[in-house]
């Protein structure tokens, strides 16, 4: 039996904090002449790598990186080329080494797809998984999804 969707029925792009815009390339296309299905994985990956590796965020501290668990994507419209995206991403969980994200990419106001992520925090030296920090908690709360309850891990 599949577990229910648990994605919103229309999200709104005002409730990711985080934003991010980028262009539909001719290259995205399939040959129904709609954007690939996995060419979304990439503008869904755009989102949290601009996100995170942008040092003044704090996401990110020496020694430490994020390795990508899950994505659930969820494609809600066909998008064509030519045409702009605009990109939203939230936090929505802590977990004891991971943060789970929602993500969104809608074109002329209407989202055309949504996903969820999770990430785990990794130590670069032994590729394993690593508690999250107090500071990279507190460093994620500007990037909270609004109207989503987001209880902070127990240290």
């Amino acid at each position: 039996m599949n577990a229910p969707l648990t994605s919103d029925a229309s999200p709104r792009l005002e409730d990711f904090p985080y934003r991010i815009s980028d262009n539909v390339r001719f290259a995205d296309l399939d040959p129904n002449q709609h954007v690939n299905n996995a060419v979304y994985a990439t503008y869904f990956e755009t989102g949290r790598v601009t996100l995170v590796k942008d040092r003044s965020h704090g996401l990110m501290p020496e020694g430490l990186s994020w390795m990508l668990v899950r994505l659930d994507m969820h494609f809600r419209s066909e998008l064509r080329w030519p045409g702009t995206i605009e990109m939203g991403l939230g936090l929505v969980k802590f977990g004891r080494t991971s943060v789970t994200l929602d993500q969104v990419v809608f074109s002329e106001d209407k989202c055309v797809a949504s996903a969820q992520a999770v990430t785990v925090l990794i130590e670069e030296a032994t590729r394993k998984p690593t508690r999250l920090t107090s500071e990279i908690v507190r460093n994620f709360q500007p990037w909270r999804r609004r109207g989503v309850n987001v209880a902070s891990p127990k240290f």
